[in-house]
């Protein structure tokens, strides 16, 4: 496999899905009934089995793909495309249905809050008893132990069975021990977003540490941000298919791409001026720029129609609005319908995801809002150093001027 460390050829994973008919309700005297119905007759059950179905679910479908050692890959896809899957077979938590996996080093895992530690051990023991399942010896383990603690911050509470922790404990402990116990791969579920914006901060550095060391790094996350700087490869997968397998920041537009193509369409009944369809334009997002074009229509003309938008945060905070009113080479039409286009250049944001809503007017009347109506990726053009994410340092691109100057050697600083 040279310095390849993961290869998988091939890779599918079925499973079963079963379904029962019911009825639209079922009340005290059908459920005795029914009781009474399987002591009487032996061929109820046969009956009531039929009323059951099986579906297959293909989770994973002929995934093939290779990693190398020193790899930072990202792992991106909607809700339900397979990537916490692709984790479990990486991981041999389970095993595919068809394919291959072949992997060459230590593999530590941290998929989902509650596993991989014994509950009724305490931290110190688990710390001991994860060590030791990766083929680490107790003198390495022993090396590395205060490490750990420090870094999950839980020395008070190293003597306490770990089913006593709150989730946010248990996280930085498991960790704490995937990422210092030196496997040769780590692989990393959204199960960070569990921790606050401090312990994600650290998390993210250390990974960046472990990355510089030529050890291999998987990562699955819905923050853009965080996979555009910690991850050189992105792979995207769609409903258990591998889309793409390029850099990061391309597995992200392609994803925010097919994000859009989900664009917020109105079906309400036109008596009213209304908005009935937003998208933004990936290629502009792709070079910096924000593009919006909202489709509105009107019983009546519009003398003119008005349309703003206001851009938040992921959380909902407001970040800048603007509209037509505002733009002094806007060139007004009295229009029924039409799109009313929005460029914004050189988009002053850090890599991370956004929504923004709608408005719709005339002269001083407002008729159609859309809040939330549509959300997009942004990847900036500017990567930050140290491959921090900069979801901790706000959201703009702000740039100042800083100037340097030396303390002159002969003043003496006296300590009060």
């Amino acid at each position: 496999m040279s310095d390849t460390v993961i290869r998988v050829e091939n890779l599918s994973k079925k499973y079963i899905i079963g379904h029962q008919q019911q009825e639209r309700y079922t009340a005290l005297r059908d459920v005795i009934a029914n009781k009474a119905k399987v002591l009487i007759s032996p061929f109820y059950n046969k009956t009531s089995k039929m009323l059951n179905s099986q579906e297959e679910f293909w989770a994973l479908k002929d995934v093939s793909f290779e990693i190398k050692q020193g790899d930072r890959v990202g792992i991106i896809g909607r809700n339900g495309a397979g990537k916490s899957t692709l984790l479990k077979v990486l991981s041999r938590i389970t095993e595919p249905t068809e394919g291959s996996i072949k992997i060459k080093g230590r593999v530590a895992s941290l998929l989902e809050v509650g596993t991989g530690f014994h509950p009724e051990l305490t931290g110190r023991e688990n710390i001991y008893l994860n060590g030791a399942i990766l083929g680490m010896s107790k003198v390495e383990i022993k090396r590395k132990f205060d490490e750990i603690v420090d870094f999950a911050e839980i020395a008070k509470f190293l003597d306490t069975p770990v089913k006593r922790y709150s989730s946010g404990m248990y996280v930085r402990l498991a960790f704490a021990v995937a990422a210092h116990l030196e496997p040769e791969i780590l692989v990393v579920d959204e199960v960070l977003a569990v921790g606050d914006a401090q312990f994600q901060k650290k998390c993210l550095g250390k990974m960046q540490e472990v990355s510089t060391q030529g050890r291999t790094i998987i990562f699955v996350s819905h923050n853009s941000s965080a996979i555009a700087n910690l991850c050189d490869r992105g792979l995207f997968l769609e409903k258990g298919n591998l889309k793409a397998n390029t850099t990061s920041i391309q597995a992200l537009s392609l994803y925010t791409s097919e994000l859009n193509k989900f664009n917020f369409v109105s079906q309400t009944k036109i008596d009213s001026p209304s908005i009935w369809k937003v998208e933004i334009d990936q290629n502009a997002l792709e070079k910096g720029d924000l593009c919006v074009k909202v489709h509105f229509t009107s019983p009546w003309v519009l003398d003119p129609p008005l349309v703003g938008i206001v851009v938040y945060s992921i959380h909902g905070i407001p970040l800048f609005g603007t509209n037509t009113w505002l733009d002094p080479d806007f060139k007004p039409q009295c229009l029924k319908s039409g799109i009313a286009t929005l460029l914004v250049k050189n988009l002053p944001l850090h890599s991370g995801s956004y929504k923004l809503s709608i408005w719709l007017g005339e002269k001083n009347q407002n008729y159609d809002s859309k809040l939330d109506a549509i959300a997009f990726d942004f990847i900036s053009l500017d990567v930050l150093p140290q491959g921090l994410s900069p979801d901790f340092i706000g959201p703009f691109k702000i740039y100042g001027q800083w100037h340097l100057a030396p303390i002159m050697e002969n003043i003496n600083i006296v300590k009060g």
